[in-house]
């Protein structure tokens, strides 16, 4: 029992003294407050002194109100300075989006051009593309009607054109384009496959320039001639390609069989040489033969040299085509412009 009395005394006495410790916080800061409310209600006489001997102005007051009135000034002077800085920045910020916004109208304007451009590109297009399939035979009529379903041929894009407006008219447009553009890549598919199978077809026939590197002249054509040695008229059936001089390399001018290397008194050494079709080529006055009898030689392969054998008045190449039995003007497989 002593202790527990000896307990709770020690408990009263540490509650005592928080009770006093809190009397005592509670009551400084009350006369804290009150000194302070003291102060503030202190009264001031302001007085405006003019430097002239007009009436002098006074007016009471206390000094809470007068750091109150400071203190209200300075915030609305802030205010105004800060109000200011922003409407600057918003001002600067709306210029420089009025400056990106006329760049992106210059931009713009200049795109819808390009885009005028391309679709101009695309209608010429289009009707090249259809004159070269008419011209090879290739039936277009199911791309067309294919473009027409997904309404992406070039008519549908040029009559839309006038129903849509703005920024959503040049998507439109350039989606179509896409489109008909896909659906043109079968058609030119179709003539690479064409021109690829008839490559060989190319080659097999004579149809270039049979000295390397297209140098020379046709110094003679073809056909009515008058005869350089005896002076009378009779009929060139070939072609005489010169450079002046001899040593020239001469080309074969299709694919074909080595079927002839010889000598003859009139046309001095020459090359006949057998093509598909029925087709022969000859070359004649030549300086040295590069090929034998017997051997296949292809298109632009090297067989001789330009001379001066056999009955010439200068170094030349006399050049034939015979087509079965009729011979024929090699101008003609040559596409060159005669010179007479």
């Amino acid at each position: 029992m002593a202790k527990t009395r000896h307990y709770k005394k020690i408990e009263k006495n540490i509650a005592s003294s928080f009770m006093s410790v809190l009397k005592a916080g509670f009551s400084k800061i009350g006369h804290f407050f009150v000194r302070f409310f003291k102060i503030c209600d202190s009264r001031l006489t302001i007085m405006i002194v003019p430097h002239s001997q007009s009436k002098v102005v006074n007016f009471q007051t206390n000094v809470f109100a007068l750091c109150f009135g400071i203190v209200l000034i300075i915030g609305i002077i802030s205010s105004f300075v800060y109000f200011n800085r922003q409407a600057a920045g918003s001002s600067a910020e709306i210029s420089r989006l009025m400056n990106e916004n006329r760049q992106t109208l210059a931009s713009l304007d200049e795109l819808r051009d390009e885009n005028n451009n391309l679709l101009q590109t695309a209608k010429r297009f289009q009707s090249s593309l259809s004159q070269s399939l008419s011209l090879l035979g290739i039936d277009s009529s199911s791309s067309v009607s294919k473009a027409s379903m997904n309404d992406s041929d070039l008519s549908s894009l040029f009559d839309t054109k006038s129903q849509v407006t703005g920024s959503t008219r040049e998507a439109t447009d350039i989606r179509q384009l896409n489109s008909y553009l896909e659906n043109a890549v079968q058609p030119i598919e179709q003539i690479g496959k064409m021109l690829e199978s008839q490559g060989t077809l190319f080659t097999d026939i004579p149809n270039i320039w049979p000295i390397r590197g297209g140098i020379g002249h046709v110094s003679m054509p073809f056909g009515q001639n008058m005869h350089p040695i005896t002076g009378q008229w009779y009929i060139h059936k070939g072609l005489d390609l010169s450079t002046w001089r001899s040593g020239d390399p001469i080309v074969a001018t299709a694919n074909g069989q080595v079927v002839s290397v010889g000598y003859d008194f009139s046309f001095g050494n020459f090359v006949i040489i057998k093509h598909k079709h029925g087709i022969y080529t000859r070359y004649c006055h030549m300086q040295t033969a590069r090929v034998k009898k017997g051997e296949f030689v292809s298109q632009r392969q090297i067989i001789g040299t330009i001379g001066n054998t056999g009955i010439t008045t200068g170094p030349h190449l006399h050049y034939e085509i015979h087509i079965g039995s009729d011979v024929v003007d090699p101008a003609k497989y040559v596409n060159v412009k005669l010179s007479k």
